[in-house]
């Protein structure tokens, strides 16, 4: 058994967990684990970031994309609170993730010393805290014990973040010991009593409706789940940002329940007396702030399968409770048996029609086709592309107009956080390109963009290409029409006086252009697609389009003809 530095031995066991990439901003707190990557380099890459919160959110990314742990590395207080967002997101989004603190030096440990935390405290591993797990290795001999664990605690039951804490002097200190073979995610099936609920709900119900969606989706089951939909002729729609579970393509899709879903969808839900559950949290966006369905007990019968049993009746008090992984709950319930003729045909039908009438969009001013600008990127980009977003109203065109193919193909099509973070779509799309080789295209707004834009640089110094659509409204959006509803025609806080976004991109390393007509749109992504650099379209849009039904002025007329409170 040879002796090397804890950094070192670190490393190797990253290797042995299948990583293959790591993110991170360097920090004189873990100068060994840095020389372990360069020990290492055939077997594994380092990928230098600008901040912290980019670092975190191209490992969460990777994580949603593999359904392995991703990787980041950051120093102590400073760095760990900017990582913290990333964290979040993980533990919202149930995205596998493994973070790694350079801490201070044991002598110095309760100290106050520079830069010091408690971390255990800050990232608080509950029900209510950012992490599944927070642990200190102060011992170099038990590395290889706690890397392991952390990818088991990240992948197993609902995925999510670990935290991994690494004195100074600990990684310095010479080691002998052996990294731990790879950890599997393991599956918790659904037995034979369950199974036999589900089916009995089904057999009763004349309005079924499935939601599907959260973390631990592979491609092999958004294929069981489709074939047992199939089987069923069950109408489908997504959890909040979970667009790709299913096929947007299909004939029994519903669309999606998010911010501002499809008014006819939400009928649907009301009208439905069997909701059947996969792997969604019913957290607050998909549930219209917990509106659109009754806590604790629905007025629809409730099939919740979720792969935690904490989430099980945490809101809803649910019929039939299932705790299983996603890959064992869609293959046992392809295993079923439907009618010859399920009864709620028509209802499919109507539940699809209902989802192909919102692909209309209506009427809005200004010189940008947002609708259209959709159908050309859906047109010209490749079947496999990676859609990435962050936070804000700009997001709602993909949302509504974007018809992801995903999962069920065989490959993760969306990357956006469930979580509300903004600056999420820039990194995330950097991360998918460096990854997996594949086009990510990535729809961001002036401020979503200015959080994280300074990853361009990281883009261009390791070769990714992205296409970033860049909405420019000048303002916070989301907040803006929020202020119009509640506060209307006092605008405060929401307004942003931005840079030339064209020259900084350039400045950055990557092509750029300014779009103010729709029809300038395709040329401009046709160039784009043929560089080998990335390339930042910015689009100038007529602050009216503030939302993909409603302009700012109309939600400012409404707000004021309302009767007057107290």
């Amino acid at each position: 058994m040879k002796t090397q530095l804890a950094g070192h031995l670190l490393v190797e066991c990253l290797v042995a967990q299948g990583v293959t990439h790591a993110f991170g901003v360097p920090g004189e707190s873990f100068l060994a684990v840095l020389d372990g990557f360069h020990a290492y380099r055939d077997r594994i890459r380092f990928i230098i970031n600008r901040q912290e919160g980019g670092a975190v959110f191209m490992a969460e990314a990777h994580g949603k994309l593999t359904g392995r742990p991703g990787v980041c590395f950051v120093t102590r207080g400073p760095g760990a609170t900017n990582a913290s967002i990333g964290v979040h997101t993980a533990f919202q989004d149930s995205t596998p993730l493994v973070l790694f603190v350079g801490d201070v030096a044991s002598d110095m440990r309760d100290r106050e010393a520079f830069q010091e935390v408690n971390y255990e405290s800050f990232f608080g591993p509950s029900t209510k805290g950012m992490a599944k797990r927070v642990e200190r290795i102060d011992d170099a001999r038990r590395i290889p014990e706690y890397v392991a664990r952390a990818f088991a605690t990240a992948m197993n039951g609902r995925p999510g973040p670990v935290v991994l804490v690494l004195p100074e002097d600990m990684l310095t200190q010479p080691v002998q010991a052996e990294p731990l073979p790879q950890v599997l995610a393991s599956q918790a099936w659904i037995g034979p009593e369950p199974l036999s609920q589900i089916e009995s709900a089904l057999s009763k119900a004349q309005r079924p409706l499935l939601i599907a969606g959260g973390g631990g989706w592979t491609p092999q089951a958004a294929q069981a789940l489709q074939r047992f939909a199939e089987a069923w002729r069950l109408p489908v729609c997504n959890a909040f940002r979970f667009q790709d579970t299913f096929d947007n393509l299909h004939p029994q899709y519903a669309g999606d329940l998010g911010i501002a879903p499809n008014p006819r969808l939400v009928q649907r839900v009301q009208q439905a007396d069997l909701l059947l559950v996969v792997g969604a949290r019913l957290g607050e966006m998909t549930t219209g702030g917990y509106t659109l369905l009754d806590a604790p007990r629905t007025r629809q019968r409730l099939v919740h399968i979720h792969a935690s049993g904490e989430e099980l009746h945490r809101v809803y008090h649910a019929d039939v409770a299932v705790q299983a992984t996603m890959n064992a709950a869609a293959l046992a319930l392809q295993t079923l048996q439907p009618p010859a003729a399920p009864p709620w045909a028509d209802w499919t039908a109507a539940c699809h029609a209902d989802y192909l009438a919102n692909l209309q969009p209506q009427p809005l001013p200004g010189a940008i086709d947002m609708p259209a600008i959709i159908a050309t990127l859906q047109r010209l980009l490749p079947e496999d592309v990676v859609v990435t977003n962050g936070a804000g109203n700009f997001a709602s065109w993909v949302h509504r107009f974007w018809r992801y193919r995903g999962l069920a193909r065989g490959l993760k099509t969306q990357l956006a956080p469930t979580n509300g973070a903004m600056g999420y779509g820039v990194p995330a799309g950097i991360a998918a390109a460096l990854t997996s080789g594949r086009l990510a295209f990535t729809i961001a707004g002036d401020g979503d963009f200015l959080m994280n834009g300074q990853e361009l640089a990281t883009a261009v110094q390791y070769g990714a290409k992205t296409v970033i659509v860049l909405l420019n409204n000048g303002m916070y959006g989301t907040i803006r029409m929020h202020q119009e509803r509640e506060y209307p025609a006092r605008i405060s806080g929401s307004e942003l006086r931005n840079p030339d976004f064209v020259a900084l991109a350039r400045a950055y390393g990557y092509a750029a252009e300014r779009v103010t007509h729709t029809d300038a749109f395709e040329p401009a992504l046709r160039a784009a697609l043929a560089r080998t650099e990335g390339t930042l379209i910015e689009i100038v849009l007529d602050p009216e389009l503030i939302t993909t039904r409603a302009t700012l002025s109309a939600i400012r007329q409404a707000a004021l003809a309302r009767p007057a409170q107290g």
